[in-house]
């Protein structure tokens, strides 16, 4: 007999894996440019890109600022987008999700209110 997996446990085994592969894995990842990249130096459009205001962020380009190891800097940097990005998703569950009613909000209970009335002809 199998026992059942909790969904806290999935869901933890889930937060370790996306640390894993943000932090450690991450640093394995291909060198070459991503798609975008790709296409505009294809298309010979590469030249005209420019800066934008969050490049000078504390984790642009795939690395933390005043971290010198490359490895570390990089997974550092993955580690918190990871945590940023559960952080906002769970924020975003908790703020959406159905709620249900409180027992002082229920609706009154039927039963005590039903119509006991009976308009059906049992008569033959």
């Amino acid at each position: 007999m199998r026992r059942a997996v909790s969904t806290r446990a999935v869901a933890v085994g889930i937060f370790v894996v996306a640390l894993l592969l943000a932090g450690v894995f991450s640093f394995y990842a291909a060198s070459s440019p991503d798609g975008l990249t790709k296409v505009s130096e294809d298309q010979g459009f590469a030249d005209t890109e420019t800066d934008h205001s969050a490049g000078d962020g504390p984790f642009a380009g795939y690395e933390t600022t005043g971290v010198d190891d490359s490895r570390i800097s990089g997974g550092l940097a993955g580690v918190v987008g990871v945590l940023v990005v559960l952080g906002l998703g769970t924020g975003l569950t908790y703020a959406l999700r159905r709620r249900t009613p409180d027992a002082e909000q229920a609706p009154a209970d039927t039963a005590d209110t039903a119509d006991t009335s009976d308009t059906s002809d049992t008569s033959a």
